[in-house]
């Protein structure tokens, strides 16, 4: 594949927020997405007061073809003082928009559910003004494990399909897939209509535009009320090569072609990721707005 378009360079991180927020993950052993999976957007993000913190660790137990985050094996490893610790650090951080993601555990009796639910009920307690959206595994289409997570009430929960049904196998671990990640959030939505849910689909792996639409039409059929697409960048050499890198103008014509199957929110761009600007105006808006109408 040629090298990266103009469209896909991005200013270096920097700014007093990045330095403040870098300093206190190192000081509180808590880990980043955005570090982790090097993200394009860490500077921004950080910069504009939207993190996205990962549990349990950053050794995942999946090895998708995509993704940067360490594989492995942690043998039930666990910081069971991260859910104390995280809501601390965000607490003194005074931000307005937080993401919570987690590697998968499926070393774990609950793949850990219940460590995600405490972190989210600490962070809650502790700054009950800040937004809070979750990013989480699939637990293995274990619906009572989905129920811990969407009992502690993130105000979104979200589950990425990650790319379109027939690059499924090709793109993720053998252990995730398409239906098993529909179910998910076809669960979370029936348990807690009420709350918003959320996914997002990487471009440029080869999906066609009628296996995109079908993405776009079965995640409306779960009820899925945000979308994110966004351009897979290759991480390494290990990792799959991009097919093709998709235009900005691209971009702008599938968010509406997204939006036309009733999403209330579709975030569409080359350097889109599942939590990007999660907290920008116009979504936290309307979270703002659905928690006043149904109580926080």
């Amino acid at each position: 594949m040629s090298l990266k378009p103009s469209w896909l360079k991005v200013k270096a991180p920097g700014g007093e927020t990045h330095s403040r927020l870098k300093k206190l993950l190192r000081d509180s052993d808590l880990h980043t997405v955005c570090e982790e999976a090097n993200c394009p957007n860490l500077g921004e993000c950080w910069s504009s007061g939207t993190a996205t913190f990962m549990l349990l660790g950053k050794v995942c137990t999946r090895g998708c073809k995509f993704c940067n985050v360490s594989t492995g094996n942690p043998r039930g490893e666990v910081d069971e003082l991260e859910p104390e610790k995280t809501a601390k650090a965000i607490a003194s951080l005074g931000l307005e928009y937080i993401v919570l993601t987690m590697v998968n555990r499926d070393d774990l009796p609950d793949q850990g559910a219940e460590h995600v639910a405490r972190t989210i009920r600490l962070i809650r307690a502790a700054a009950p003004e800040l937004l809070l959206e979750t990013l989480v595994g699939d637990f293995r289409g274990d619906n009572a494990l989905i129920e811990i997570v969407v009992r502690s009430a993130p105000h979104v929960f979200g589950h990425n399909i990650e790319t379109t049904e027939p690059l499924q196998r090709r793109v993720r671990d053998p252990r995730a897939g398409y239906a098993q990640s529909l179910g998910v959030l076809d669960f979370a939505k029936k348990l807690a209509p009420e709350r918003f849910t959320k996914s997002s689909i990487m471009l440029g792996l080869g999906e066609t535009a009628a296996d995109l639409e079908k993405a776009f039409r079965d995640l409306r059929g779960v009820g899925v009320d945000f979308l994110t697409l966004g351009q897979y960048l290759q991480p390494s050499a290990l990792h799959l090569p991009v097919e093709r890198f998709i235009t900005p103008m691209e971009f702008d014509e599938w968010r509406d072609r997204a939006l036309s199957f009733g999403f209330k929110y579709v975030a569409s761009g080359p350097l889109v990721r599942s939590s990007y600007k999660a907290g920008e105006f116009y979504l936290g808006s309307m979270i703002r707005e659905n928690e006043n109408h149904h109580g926080r």
